[in-house]
């Protein structure tokens, strides 16, 4: 037990440092650039702490373990609106700019839909990855087409070049993405330790894992008041969980998702994601507030509490 506590240790003192650095390089990136900082957060910072879930799904769908793989991209969206918007919001409350609900949102609950229906139609295969994919070389297109650079950057931007800051976010990538596998690792074998049960692990530890990224990147830019940065690479993140990491399994491994992804993990995503959108449209050149935050923290804990349940029902 000793080597697990050590790589959690480890793991997460190494992704804590490595997220504020990834957060000032990606800062650096939009002011040098001439790209808004949303579109950052939901392009290269979306995509970076992405990296960890489409590792794990192309692994799991090589291993002839698809349902780990569409389990990880529908749980790590679950953890993303719960976890990390919801502590993201305690820790500071999210500004909430108009742009994104105009531009960005449409895109997530278009993705969450066609994703509804692939789970739904019985088969997840290659012309479920395709439509997808397309709809995923749309959404940048339509992001990078509808960008407009921030009127005023933020007064604490480190001082680096362009080239720097794209060095210093290809480095804290890479560690952003070993060190959550490091801490993975160890809080699997802490579980098992503790005698939990596989799937259990599966939709909780991983998912939670392979979102620790944003977690801490979100968490960071609320601190730094980045907080397009923030919520920009929440929404970026789901976005690329459904279109990028979902048609790994269904190219690579191709068949019936599990009757739980396609309908209890689905249909919490569904409603975490609707409720967002709900919010986000509430509260548009609003913010959203710790007790949002609260609230999703909750719900997120409610629905490990019944992951545990069932879990420990199979």
């Amino acid at each position: 037990m000793l080597l697990p506590i050590v790589t959690v240790t480890l793991g997460l003192a190494v992704l804590t440092w490595s997220a504020d650095r990834f957060v000032n390089a990606a800062a650096a990136t939009a002011s040098r650039s001439g790209m808004s900082a949303m579109l950052v957060g939901m392009t290269v910072v979306a995509l970076g702490t992405s990296a960890p879930e489409m590792v794990v799904a192309l692994f799991a769908a090589l291993e002839g373990l698809p349902d780990l793989a569409t389990g990880n991209a529908l749980g790590s969206n679950i953890a993303n609106i719960g976890l990390v918007l919801g502590a993201t919001a305690v820790v500071r409350p999210i500004p909430v700019p108009f742009s994104l609900v105009r531009r960005e949102l449409p895109l997530l609950l278009g993705a969450t839909g066609i994703t509804g229906y692939a789970l739904a139609n019985g088969f997840l295969g290659p012309f479920d990855a395709l439509v997808l994919l397309l709809l995923m070389v749309f959404s940048l297109w339509w992001l990078v087409r509808a960008d407009t650079p921030d009127a005023a950057q933020a007064s604490d931007i480190p001082d680096m070049t362009l080239r720097r800051a794209l060095c210093w976010l290809a480095a804290t990538l890479l560690l952003l993405s070993l060190s959550s596998r490091v801490l993975v690792w160890g809080a699997s074998e802490l579980a098992r330790g503790f005698g939990i049960s596989e799937l259990v692990i599966g939709l909780t530890v991983v998912a939670v894992g392979t979102s620790l990224p944003e977690l801490a990147a979100c968490v960071a830019s609320a601190v730094k008041r980045h907080h397009d940065l923030a919520i920009g690479n929440v929404i970026g993140s789901n976005l690329f969980n459904l279109l990028a990491v979902l048609p790994i399994p269904a190219l690579i491994a191709p068949g019936a998702p599990h009757p739980d992804a396609a309908g209890r993990d689905y249909r919490v995503m569904l409603l975490l994601t609707l409720a967002l959108a709900l919010l986000l449209m509430w509260q548009r050149q609003g913010r959203l507030g710790r007790t949002v935050g609260a609230a999703f923290l909750v719900v997120y804990a409610a629905y490990l509490a019944w992951l545990g349940v069932s879990g420990s029902a199979t």
